[in-house]
């Protein structure tokens, strides 16, 4: 199993380290008696701030003088436009128009880029990668720089405000913008990026550098003070966070045999991208112009809201006047939303969420419909994603 960059300070904050996709993870730190948990990660995150490691996931830099056309050909968004410093979120698709993965694409230069994917996918992507490359005869180099980087996300209302304390440049970032800095020696790509619904940074940086960039990013945290601005947050969090802000995850919102338009982020599809000559066609896009022809996808991404304190769970079916009409693809407690839910829709008990794929005639908002357990059957009602949006910064 392979280790993280940071094994040493999981280790040392009481980490409950689980397999995730071979690399050995964050589930959660502590206890909820000494103030760890997933809740408790959960809502330090939304209130103030969290720091997670993301180092397993890939990090894969393509450069050369045909690398922003090898991007073009991959990815479901234009590349051409986008400028120095910029990220742009997209798609990989498979000729079906299903998605591969969805992934960052980080922009450096004329010709250096790097793709951030999943770390479930990324001996995968490689493969295709190096497949598209040859069979284009495009001239670039692809460089998997995941095993000598760490990349650790600060997320949460406190980080910016904190980060503004030693450098001006990044606090002024534009979302999906990116930075190139120095700190001693140590040289960071630093990103307004991140997966948790909340303001904050992602930081690229060399793996034998991690401990000393730790020391200098937290110089005035101390991270076991029940009060302190960051604490560590595993995994289990950033899937509850996620959910919450609606953002789609590989092997359940996102996968091979899902078509791309289904999944609610339309935003990072540029079907039209064949008709521009400084972009030409995306691998899937001929799949995805049929759907669209055909009246668009047979089912969408929608939220449910579950009364009281049960939760739903991917593979469950949902069910409309006794047929079945959808899928669950996840579900959980909302520590931040639930109480909010379960008033707006008169649950005095709160209310769970989930994201499933329904049937396109069923995606009104306040549509009722059940979900089958396999034991029995849950309540729920149609509300639109995402159920919470992060408070604008005063």
């Amino acid at each position: 199993m392979l280790q993280t960059p940071l094994h040493s300070f999981h280790t040392d904050n009481k980490a409950h380290m689980v397999d995730f996709a071979g690399w050995n993870m964050p589930l959660y730190y502590g206890s909820p008696t000494t103030g760890g948990g997933l809740t408790n990660e959960h809502n330090q995150v939304r209130r103030s701030g969290g720091l997670f490691d993301v180092s397993h996931m890939g990090r894969v830099r393509i450069t050369g003088r045909h690398s922003r056309k090898f991007i073009e050909r991959l990815c479901t968004r234009r590349i051409h436009d986008m400028v120095a410093g910029q990220c742009r979120y997209a798609l990989v698709c498979n000729e079906q128009g299903g998605v591969k993965d969805d992934v960052i694409v980080y922009r450096y230069d004329d010709d250096d880029f790097m793709i951030v994917v999943n770390a479930s996918n990324r001996e995968k992507l490689l493969k295709h990668f190096e497949e598209v490359r040859t069979s284009g005869d495009f001239s670039c180099k692809i460089d998997d720089q995941t095993t000598g980087t760490a990349m650790v996300a600060l997320q949460g209302p406190a980080v910016i405000p904190l980060i503004g304390k030693f450098s001006r440049e990044v606090p002024n970032l534009k979302k999906y913008r990116f930075a190139v800095k120095n700190l001693m020696i140590i040289k960071l790509t630093v990103s307004r990026t991140g997966y948790t619904g909340e303001d904050g940074v992602e930081v690229i940086l060399p793996a034998g550098a991690v401990g000393m960039a730790l020391k200098l990013l937290l110089a005035d945290v101390k991270m076991d003070d029940p009060n302190a601005l960051i604490k560590p947050a595993g995994l289990g969090c950033r899937d509850t966070l996620r959910t919450e802000a609606g953002m789609p995850l590989y092997g359940h919102e996102l996968g091979e045999d899902i078509n791309a338009l289904e999944c609610g982020v339309d935003f990072a599809i540029a079907v039209d991208k064949a008709d521009d000559p400084a972009a030409g066609p995306f691998i899937g896009s001929d799949a995805l112009k049929k759907t669209l022809a055909n009246g668009g996808p047979a089912r969408k991404l929608i939220g449910l809201a579950i009364p009281g304190k049960r939760a739903a769970r991917a593979g469950m079916k949902i069910m409309h006047a006794g047929k079945e009409v959808g899928l669950i693809t996840s579900g959980c407690p909302s520590p931040t939303m639930g109480e909010k839910i379960g008033q707006a829709i008169g649950s005095p008990d709160g209310a769970t969420i989930a994201m499933g794929f329904i049937a396109r005639d069923k995606t009104e908002p306040g549509t009722s419909v059940e979900i089958d357990t396999g034991k029995g059957t849950l309540a729920a009602k149609i509300v639109p994603l995402p159920f919470y949006k992060a408070p604008k910064a005063s």
